[in-house]
Order: C-alpha cells, then structure tokens, then sequence
C-alpha cells in the first residue's frame, strides 16, 4: 500500500489517500490535522514495496472526520477566507460603533487565529456574497464571558445567506456555536426554513426563532455547560471543527464530523457570512469556503 496526497478536484490538501497499486484502487479519507502535524516514516517491507505510515492521530481524525466528509458535494478549490494575517476580507460590525469601528479591539489577529474577545455583540462580516457553497472553519472558546451573558453559556455562531441591512442581527440563517447546543438553526428577521420534521420556522421581524439540532438533550444556559445526552462539541480549550453546506436552498450543518441539523427551502439562499461576537471570549482558524459544481 502507499499512502499520498492529492490535490485533484474533490479533495482537500489535508486529505490522506490510500492507493492499491496491485488493485488500483483509490480510497480517500480525511485528516482533520494534517499529516503534516504527525509523523511519517517510509519502509520497504519484506517483499520489497514501499510503505508510507501516516501518524496514529492522523488516522483517528480521519475515523472521525469521514462523517463529515462523505456527504459533502463535488466542489471547486478552497477560497481561504481567512489567510492568517489580517481581516482584510472582513467588514467588522459592532452594535454601538456601527460599520468598521472597533477602537477596542474586539476582533484581532494573533499568531494565525482571529481572536474574538466577546466584550461587545457585533461580528465580521465578509465583503462578497456566496452561493452553494461548502463552508469549513475551526472554532475553540477562551474563558471569558461578558455582559449581558455574563456567566451564561458561551455563545457565538456563524450567520450565512445575510441579505438587508448590518444590524445586531441581521436576516440571515445561523449555525449556532453555544455550549451545549452547537448546531442548532436560528433563523432571523424574516429568515425562514423547513426541517427535517417538514415544519417551516420563520424567525419574526426583529426576533429569531430556532430548530433544535438533532438528539438534543435538556439544555441550562450556564457556562460551561455539556449536553448530557448527545454533547458535539469537544472538552473546552480543543479545535472544534464545523462544516456548512449550502446548496439551492437546502443545507446541513455539521460539527465534528457528525450532521448536527438539515434543512431545506431555505430563505435566503445566498448572501454574506459572519463570526459573531456575542459574549462569549472564542476563536476560529482555517476558515475556507469551496464553491459547490
């Protein structure tokens, strides 16, 4: 067997390949770290062939990941939204300072991460609009909490198709990021979307309403809450790592490999997307999107 990278259409730079050479074959699996972050050794063995061993954890991401990854559709190349130094893709929004003011700092870069300090709701936002899409990002939480969710539990969430006015918060359909309830549909200010139960959900003019993620247990709103029934997200202070498909008004949400939420007939079905600022200290690295053939 020989392990290798592709870069062709469908895969990503991170994904490990194994190939038959005897029954040329291809099988791809992810690998959420990279091998480039494992070890790798090369050997012949006993008959001579050449054997590539990727890193144990490399294989464990890929175990997990491959939830994720098997239902996403065929897509062009990524579109880094965040290269690692600057927000220069971004429009910053906060709901005191309005557009691209923020003397205090609550969006940053440091070493590669957006660092979001929670201190103020707001967001960034990004400056092109998307449709079909495949969006995928990292995301671990800091320590603080601010008012008005001062000991609450951690709350921010990716917002997708944004059309109309920035405000706190605009319509738009989220991908929630909240302890113990990550993966949950909040759909806003006229947003609306039908779940996998066929009830159509139209968050009122102002207000939102939500779709609870899939096998969701009781919830507190209390930091560091864990669901105790089907918890996604993994121990504080770790990557996690989330993925969003848009596609023609149906969309699917997925957090740690595993398919959170699904949808369709969204409204909209295209638009901007933001990282909120919501009360909560969190980051979010590797942020890409891949257009959908």
């Amino acid at each position: 067997m020989l392990f290798l990278f592709s870069n062709r259409a469908g895969l990503h730079s991170t994904d490990c390949v194994q190939l038959s050479l005897r029954n040329v074959q291809l099988i791809t699996f992810p690998c959420s770290h990279g091998v480039t972050r494992g070890n790798i050794v090369v050997r012949g063995n006993q008959h001579g062939k050449l054997k590539l061993l990727l890193s144990f954890g490399c294989l464990l991401s890929s175990a997990v990941a491959w939830a994720s990854t098997k239902d996403i559709p065929p897509h062009g190349p990524a579109m880094v939204l965040f290269d690692g130094r600057d927000l220069n893709g971004f429009d910053t929004f906060l709901k005191s300072k309005g557009l691209n003011s923020d003397p205090d700092h609550v969006f940053q870069v440091e070493h590669g991460v957006i660092h979001i300090s929670g201190t103020e709701f707001g967001y960034i936002i990004t400056k092109q609009e998307f449709q079909n899409y495949y969006l995928k990002a990292e995301f671990k939480w800091g320590e603080g909490t601010f008012a008005p969710r001062e000991g609450k539990a951690r709350d921010s969430g990716i917002l997708y198709n944004i059309q109309g006015d920035q405000k706190v918060w605009p319509r738009s359909v989220e991908f929630q990021i909240n302890e113990g309830c990550t993966g949950d549909f909040w759909l806003t200010d006229g947003a609306a979307l039908t779940g996998k139960d066929g009830q159509r959900v139209t968050g009122p003019p102002g207000h939102a309403l939500k779709i609870d993620r899939f096998n969701k247990g009781p919830w507190k709103d209390v930091v560091g809450y864990r669901d105790p029934v089907n918890e996604l997200e993994k121990p504080h202070g770790q990557w996690n790592v989330v993925e969003l498909v848009s596609q023609n008004g149906h969309v699917k949400q997925y957090v740690n490999g595993k398919l959170a939420n699904e949808g369709t007939d969204a409204f909209p079905a295209s638009g901007k997307i933001l990282f909120q600022s919501e009360g909560a200290e969190v980051f979010f690295r590797e942020i890409k999107l891949y257009l959908l053939h």
